[in-house]
């Protein structure tokens, strides 16, 4: 529409409220604001409503002196059907034009939700849930749904654990728990497309769906970055000579399955309890991600370090030591773990607080002196978990449950 229509078609709306006696009534309604008040009103347009309804509501709330002359304004303009749902802050000042505008322009209000790394859908759901716009048993439920599972991934998995990318998001109150849903899944799959272009990448053959299931683990065992490739080679190492991963936090996913919640400690009788995610009972990888990667866990799942790697042991601060062998993971154990002086003071969240990441991860403890033969373990000692928290020796491994690498 060039200037001169819209100005005829303006001339034509003074003509028909003018013949209606609106007079000089009708031009201080174009060009006069409501109110002289520099105050912002939060005003809704609801998903279905008719711009009838919504001129009347404006009215109302005394964003427009006149919804019946905004209705004619708007049918003139064609900006009535152009109304977009959402949620507007708009002043009381604003001519009556502006107010169509910023309808019809869609800026609604946006807000910002973080999905931190690491999280799985339970967690998720519970953040969501803080912020009043998204109901938890409604994000739970869409995450399990088939038919959006196949529309977002193609694909019959159970639910969209490990594709529900973290990130910031900004979403309106309208946005819902679909809306969000997609667009995660969205970011995941621009993410792992990004991830596959690295050059080396899974050279290790995995397929997509057992990266993701890895990188969830890696994601779960460790926030220091530069350590996650170093973790993955040691769970790459275990795939590749048939060692069972025991990996604690799969064993809290798989609890947490069953329960919906998690807010207790493992237990011994946890790690013995068959579950399909128990991975001391159970070869290869679990059946599913247990919690949703970010980028860097996504790369190192497909692009592991090259080590010997068979072990790691929480060293107190949020980064871990890495052996080679049980007799050297024994001692990193009673070193880090068993002595209560090594954990006094430290925490996880010493992480937070580092100035630079190191380029180096902490290698091995140094080699004890070989001892007499008859100090030697048996051979068919189980090795020990690669947990943070070690846990009694997980019994053998049963190499007929659980879902293969």
């Amino acid at each position: 529409m060039n200037g001169f229509t819209k100005t005829l078609l303006v001339l034509v709306l003074f003509a028909a409220i003018v013949a209606s006696g609106g007079g000089l009534l009708a031009m201080q309604f174009l060009k006069t604001p409501a109110s002289s008040s520099d105050e912002t009103v939060i005003f809704e347009v609801k998903p279905g409503e008719a711009f009838k309804t919504v001129a009347r509501r404006l009215e109302e709330q005394g964003l427009v002196s006149s919804a019946w002359k905004l209705e004619i304004l708007a049918r003139f303009t064609k900006n009535g059907s152009k109304v977009r749902v959402g949620e507007y802050a708009m002043r009381r000042d604003s001519k009556p034009r502006e107010v169509l505008t910023t309808l019809n322009l869609g800026r609604s209000i946006e807000y910002s939700i973080t999905v931190q790394e690491g999280f799985n859908r339970f967690e998720i759901a519970d953040a969501l849930a803080k912020s009043n716009l998204i109901k938890r048993d409604e994000f739970l439920a869409l995450t399990t749904d088939r038919a959006l599972i196949r529309e977002l991934l193609n694909q019959e998995y159970a639910s969209l654990e490990g594709y529900l990318f973290p990130e910031t998001y900004h979403i309106t109150k309208f946005t819902g728990a679909r809306g969000l849903i997609k667009m995660m899944v969205d970011r995941y799959k621009e993410n792992f497309a990004k991830a596959k272009a690295i050059s080396g990448w899974n050279a290790v053959g995995l397929n997509d769906r057992q990266l993701i299931i890895l990188a969830s683990i890696i994601e779960k065992e460790t926030g220091a970055p530069e350590e996650r490739p170093v973790i993955s080679s040691v769970f790459h190492n275990r795939l590749r000579i048939k060692m069972p991963l025991q990996t604690d936090p799969t064993i809290i996913y798989g609890l947490w399955q069953e329960t919906g919640a998690w807010n207790r400690n493992l237990s011994r009788a946890d790690l013995q309890a068959p579950n399909p995610y128990n991975s001391y009972l159970n070869l290869g990888l679990p059946p599913g991600p247990i919690s949703n990667p970010g980028f860097d866990a996504i790369k190192a799942a497909g692009a592991p370090a090259t080590t010997e790697f068979l072990f790691f042991v929480s060293r107190n601060n949020g980064t871990h030591i890495f052996s080679k062998d049980y007799a050297q993971h024994q001692r990193a154990v009673t070193q880090f773990q068993i002595d209560r002086k090594a954990r006094e003071g430290k925490s996880w969240r010493d992480l937070k607080k580092r100035e630079a990441v190191p380029e180096q991860v902490i290698d091995s403890l140094p080699s004890a002196p070989k001892a007499p033969p008859a100090a030697v373990a048996p051979a068919t000692k189980p090795p020990a978990p690669v947990s943070i928290k070690p846990p009694a020796p997980a019994p053998k491994a049963n190499p007929s449950k659980g879902a293969q690498p």
